[in-house]
């Protein structure tokens, strides 16, 4: 045929031929998307970061109820000089603070004495001992403003990046940008308070709009983190494996025929997932290979510490078994650090089941040289008010204050000893403009080597991202 003798075409008629390529084009392009979303056989791979960084993992340890700033942080002389007589009406605040500050109110003194501690001058409470001798291996920020003043939201907020339910986990974000170097455990994992369950549920750890894949896994207490992990006695490996084989098969098929599968496919992945662990997980949660000093060393040998103790020293077995993300929560229902009353009561109690497990974890970190490329964070979902509206009873405690958050961190990349933000003398909120917690998260993630701008995900026609419209990556508090 002689193409040269062939009219042009026309706009309208080359639109009217190419629109079949074209339309393959987009196809490819969201079919790769989609596979860059984790539509794949093992959505954990491991994956590079966008930037060489030392951490390779992340621990944070989630204080739940809002940790007094000014009574374990904080050293503020006006709660002293002001003690029991009315403060003045907090400035740039505004809705429950701003009401509360101007309503009657008393000043609560620090419920035990601060001091500087380490080669930094940090100041700590002396509730904080063991915390203390590491002190020059944190890093603080203060001033740090969240985005609701009740739990809920709140704890939703820190942990997602939202105050509504439904968007992905700090941890679901990690494993999604990194997968995990562990294949026969899952990236993401979650070890929860024993005395009950956090505020927001599953939620606060869930993958929200991200692929299934990349949830949290809830591990629970005793010999069996994962409910029905064992193989039925009558199963033998090779039986079990054949059932496995063909429910893949038959899922693969069914998948295959549907488009927006990723809830399916991370259960064929959690089927193969379940399988591996079962040789795996129960060596992962025996400690009792560990020595008497470790053990000690995380306060295994005082009840009191005991519960979280465990939840440090299985996090520090975690990740140096590979694992992307630990989760450890602490507070649950009448526990949680949300005094509102007898303050000088509860919070020793507090300190006192926390203290010697995170600075044994620390400790331990730095001893096996996995400080380096671990990063520990600490944080609630809000601070406290410096006073307490109730003026009659003999147990006065602190109120919630979103302006006051306090987060340390701690490991790979980060400026030990370092200190971002100051709040004002009553320490309400920060001295110049609030650090948004999307900062914080903006942090978190270059810290593991994940770019914000290029970590997201396409859902209902917008892309997605931990820290929504960005934040800005806190440079005073990286090395």
């Amino acid at each position: 045929m002689d193409f040269s003798k062939r009219p042009p075409l026309t706009r309208r008629e080359l639109l009217t031929r190419s629109y079949l390529g074209l339309g393959g084009l987009a196809a490819a392009h969201l079919l790769g998307q989609e596979a860059r979303a984790g539509r794949v056989d093992r959505p954990l791979d491991p994956r590079p970061p966008h930037v060489p960084v030392k951490a390779q993992r992340c621990i944070f340890l989630f204080m739940e109820g809002g940790v007094s700033q000014m009574d374990l942080f904080e050293h503020k002389p006006a709660l002293l000089r002001m003690a029991g007589r009315q403060m003045p009406p907090a400035q740039g605040t505004e809705g429950e603070i701003a009401t509360f500050s101007a309503a009657p109110n008393r000043v609560i003194p620090p419920v035990a004495p601060l001091r500087q501690v380490g080669a930094s001058g940090r100041w700590m409470s002396t509730l904080l001992p063991q915390l203390a001798t590491v002190a020059d291996e944190l890093a603080f920020i203060h001033g740090i403003k969240v985005d609701n003043n009740n739990h809920g939201p709140a704890v939703y907020h820190t942990l997602t990046g939202s105050q509504f339910p439904g968007s992905a986990s700090v941890g679901a974000w990690v494993t999604y940008g990194l997968g995990s170097e562990n294949q026969d455990l899952p990236g993401f994992i979650v070890l929860g308070d024993p005395r009950g369950a956090t505020i927001g549920g599953a939620g606060v750890w869930g993958n929200g709009y991200l692929p299934a894949a990349y949830q949290g896994t809830l591990f629970r207490n005793g010999d069996t983190p994962i409910v029905d992990l064992k193989r039925p006695r009558r199963l033998t490996p090779e039986a079990q494996r054949a059932e496995l084989d063909l429910l893949k098969w038959l899922n693969d098929r069914h998948r295959d025929a549907r488009t927006n599968a990723s809830e399916l496919e991370a259960r064929i992945a959690a089927y193969e997932l379940a399988f591996r662990m079962q040789a795996k997980a129960p060596e992962l949660v025996d400690l009792g290979q560990e020595s008497e000093a470790t053990r000690k060393l995380y306060g295994l040998d005082d009840p009191v510490a005991a519960p979280f103790g465990r939840q440090c020293l299985l996090a520090r077995r975690m990740v140096e078994r590979g694992v992307r993300f630990v989760m450890a929560l602490h507070g649950a229902g009448g526990d949680r650090w949300d005094d509102h009353g007898d303050i000088k009561g509860r919070m020793p109690k507090h300190c006192r089941e926390v203290d010697q497990p995170v600075a044994g974890l620390v400790k331990d970190l730095k001893a096996r040289g996995l400080l380096d490329e671990t990063l520990v964070v600490w944080a609630s979902e809000m601070g406290r008010t410096p006073f307490d509206n109730n003026l009659i009873t003999d147990k006065p405690g602190r109120d919630h204050n979103q302006y006051g958050l306090v987060v340390w961190m701690a490991g790979g990349g980060v400026r030990a000893g370092a200190t971002f933000g100051e709040t004002d003398e009553f320490s309400v909120r920060a001295t110049g403009d609030p650090i948004p917690l999307r900062d914080v998260h903006a942090t978190l993630l270059r810290l593991l080597g994940l770019e914000q701008e290029r970590l997201t995900y396409l859902h209902a026609g917008r892309y997605k991202k931990l820290t929504d419209i960005g934040g800005r990556i806190i440079m005073e508090v990286l090395a």
